[in-house]
């Protein structure tokens, strides 16, 4: 809540004024802006004898109702590691399935999340993505670009090495928020949590630059097992935490 007499900002005019390096929680222990590394979807598959791929499908799935769940609880900011820059080097078979299954899904499933009032926003590399794919994404933004009850940030063909890389041709500045504008999504919030599925504890390459004060839980299950109780466990832990952004 604000200060008697001050009006609260909405989500868009938070986006218009955009993000600062400095832009911190302000509203309690309240996780607006969570981001998820959706992790353990081919270990899922292995584990009842499915293709790969399959447990790819049901991790789509989970990313969907999850992102539900997100705006059900008042999240502004979802972002999910749907394909990194490393993942190119598995099995030409899995990739293809991958890549079939975003063209597939963006096409039916964005106009719903437009009238659930989902803006879509993708990040990463555009370089060697298929064309009609590189389309269907900007026509999802585009599509879904007024809405505001929830922001879904998709890292496609994203690292967070090669966005601080790509950044650093662009930058012609001298401060941090003159870096920041020259980001993939400048607009996105520093995650206040990031979750990371499946007993795996590290980043894997993801918002680094992004990440620098960001609370990290770690969970065992895995990604196509993530449940809505499993999110407000994490949020509930990070509530739990205390924030000093090196003070004391």
């Amino acid at each position: 809540m604000g200060a008697a007499g001050q009006r609260s900002t909405t989500a868009a005019e938070r986006r218009s004024e955009g993000a600062t390096a400095t832009d911190r929680t302000s509203e309690g222990q309240l996780a607006r802006y969570v981001a998820i590394i959706t992790d353990g979807n081919g270990r899922w598959a292995r584990s009842r004898g499915l293709p790969v791929n399959d447990g790819h499908s049901a991790g789509a799935d989970t990313v969907k109702e999850r992102l539900r769940d997100a705006a059900d609880l008042g999240i502004e900011e979802f972002t999910v590691y749907s394909f990194s820059t490393e993942n190119w080097s598995r099995p030409a078979e899995e990739v293809q399935g991958l890549m079939e299954m975003f063209s597939d899904r963006i096409a039916r499933e964005t106009p719903e999340l437009d009238r659930e009032g989902v803006r879509m926003r993708f990040i990463g590399r555009r370089e060697g993505v298929d064309g009609r794919l590189a389309e269907q994404m900007d026509w999802a933004e585009a599509l879904t670009n007024d809405n505001d009850r929830i922001t879904m940030f998709v890292a496609f063909n994203y690292g967070g090495r090669a966005e601080i890389i790509d950044a650093a041709r662009r930058f012609q500045g001298g401060t941090e928020d003159e870096f920041r504008a020259c980001l993939y999504a400048p607009e996105m919030h520093d995650p206040d949590l990031i979750i990371r599925t499946s007993g795996e504890r590290r980043l894997s390459n993801y918002l680094l630059w992004q990440s620098a004060y960001s609370e990290l839980v770690f969970r065992d299950e895995l990604w196509p097992d993530f449940t809505r109780r499993a999110l407000e466990e994490s949020l509930a832990e990070f509530a739990d935490r205390r924030r000093r952004f090196g003070g004391r």
